[in-house]
């Protein structure tokens, strides 16, 4: 009987590299004249971002900014001064061979700080940075999509290809004012900028991507107001609308967007009466987008004979798709201090996530998220003095999804959170943040395909007796393709004698094996 081998080719994705990179941060800094003398350091934070990158052959650069601000007083009760230098690196990392088609994701993450002063006008600041670098790529891969002859058993499976990938990124400069209400007082110097991007709205016209979002800028300036050395918080949006050039995008695919903050300055101006009452933000926005059309396709997963010898050989493919992104949020309390702890006087309170963990729930269906939140204020004490403490608080939180997620690559995104604060009459400091949080939920994980299959025609196999039935007790859950493959015969001829719904097990017991040739 002649054995006859159908192969087609399949798109597959792989993982080209995966790696972080770390780089220290040195910051030798004298004070300019007009700076008053340091009289006490109240806080240094670096703030990275990845402003660029390229991949050429197996080589991939990139330019990594690093934002240090510095605050400190000039003498006791007297106004914050913020110092604020940035540092530019070069980096190149070997990525160990080409990728077709390659997608590039680079994040870039704060780590330690230390900073001192070394005189009254002359600061030190040692810290690091990492990022974390992934790039994929694509390759062809030349599967088993049929055979037949020599009584040959296959096991098909239906599986999604990519059939297309794009991948899109813009970078844009942004500017909008905003004038301070009546009850603000005017700005003397800006202290600290948080930013952060919504989810981006995203909508296809006319072949090009239209992406929408906002950006929340939360400011701490320094002002007049109750004396010298107090600060006001505010918070206000930028509303952005940019449209990407995807060549060849369309309704067939289905898109990611993504924005990310590369840097934010915010900068006080005058208004017509020649107070400083207007915030001029110019953030600088890097919106990516990336596209997968899919395509069904049909491959043989396993293989064997019921009558002959044969070898299979495998191959596992990563059959990409779009993971499924879940917008999420949900609430965290904590309570900062009490009694005599307690700050004079308080002007803003926020939150930092870190060390974020995820893994999916006991039903299947939900996601576990574990991390710690970092609740910093800015505060006066008893004494005058400005504070910026910080405390650490862990959380674990359990979010229902609603879909089947127990095989999905699990990761998850948080941003800053929203805080609002709060004290008891009983003197009692509790904050409480409301935390977005962005799940991606990737299954596309290896799929084992048969590459090749060779029969040995010139032997049978041998079979322990002479029989037609075999009797065989099955275990819960028990595939049935395995009891065939174990006992070389055909797994719908036992589901047809046993009267089976389904190619596994829902319960345990006695099965009849029909032994065929």
């Amino acid at each position: 009987m002649e054995f006859k081998l159908n192969r087609e080719t399949v798109p597959a994705a792989e993982l080209v590299y995966s790696g972080v990179q770390e780089q220290g941060v040195e910051l030798d800094y004298i004070l300019p004249d007009h700076y008053p003398d340091i009289f006490r350091l109240v806080r240094c934070e670096i703030r990275p971002a990845v402003t660029g990158y390229t991949l050429s052959g197996d080589k991939l650069s990139y330019e990594l900014k690093c934002d240090v601000s510095l605050l400190y007083s000039g003498e006791e009760g007297s106004e914050l001064q913020c110092v604020m230098q940035s540092q530019t690196f070069s980096k190149t990392v070997d990525i160990g061979r080409n990728a077709e088609s390659p997608e590039i994701t680079l994040v870039a993450k704060s780590g330690h700080v230390n900073y001192r002063a070394v005189n009254q006008r002359r600061l030190d600041v040692r810290g690091a940075v990492s990022v974390k670098i992934s790039v994929s790529g694509e390759k062809q891969q030349e599967v088993v999509s049929d055979a037949s002859g020599m009584n040959i058993q296959l096991r098909r499976v239906p599986v999604k290809f990519a059939a297309g990938r794009l991948t899109g990124e813009k970078t844009v400069q942004l500017s909008e004012e905003t004038e301070l209400s009546a009850s603000q007082p005017a700005v003397k110097s800006v202290i600290s900028v948080r930013c952060n991007v919504s989810e981006c709205e995203k909508k296809l016209i006319s072949g090009k991507l239209l992406a929408k979002g906002d950006i929340r800028a939360e400011v701490l300036y320094s002002c007049e107001k109750g004396g010298s050395g107090a600060l006001e918080a505010m918070s206000f949006t930028v509303p952005f609308s940019q449209i990407l050039d995807i060549e060849g995008i369309d309704e067939s695919y289905e898109c990611i967007v993504s924005a990310e903050v590369l840097s934010c300055d915010i900068s006080p101006a005058a208004d017509k009466n020649g107070e400083y009452r207007i915030l001029r933000c110019e953030p600088e926005l890097r919106i990516s987008c990336r596209a997968v059309k899919t395509t069904d396709a049909v491959i043989v997963a396993d293989a064997y004979s019921t009558v002959y010898p044969c070898e299979v050989e495998y191959s596992a493919i990563r059959a990409e798709q779009l993971p499924a992104v879940y917008a999420e949020s949900f609430r965290h309390t904590a309570k900062l201090a009490e009694g005599e702890n307690v700050p004079a006087e308080i002007y803003s309170v926020w939150g930092s996530p870190k060390n974020i963990n995820i893994r999916a729930g006991e039903d299947g269906k939900s996601v576990v998220i574990t991390g710690m939140l970092t609740y910093s204020m800015a505060a006066k004490d008893s004494s005058g003095a400005m504070i910026m403490p910080d405390r650490d608080e862990a959380f674990e939180e359990t979010i229902a999804i609603g879909d089947d997620i127990t095989n999905a690559a699990l990761s998850a995104e948080i941003a800053e959170p929203t805080v609002s604060y709060n004290l008891s009459p009983e003197g009692t400091l509790t904050a409480k943040a409301d935390i977005p949080v962005r799940i991606s939920a990737e299954s596309a994980s290896a799929v084992r395909a048969v590459t090749d299959i060779t029969v040995d025609d010139t032997v049978r196999k041998q079979r322990d007796g002479d029989y037609a039935i075999k009797l065989y007790f099955g275990v819960e859950n028990e595939d049935v393709w395995d009891i065939a493959k174990r006992y070389s015969t055909d797994a719908s001829a036992i589901m047809e004698e046993n009267d089976l719904a389904s190619d596994k097990l829902e319960n345990g017991g006695m099965l009849m094996i029909p032994i065929k040739e």
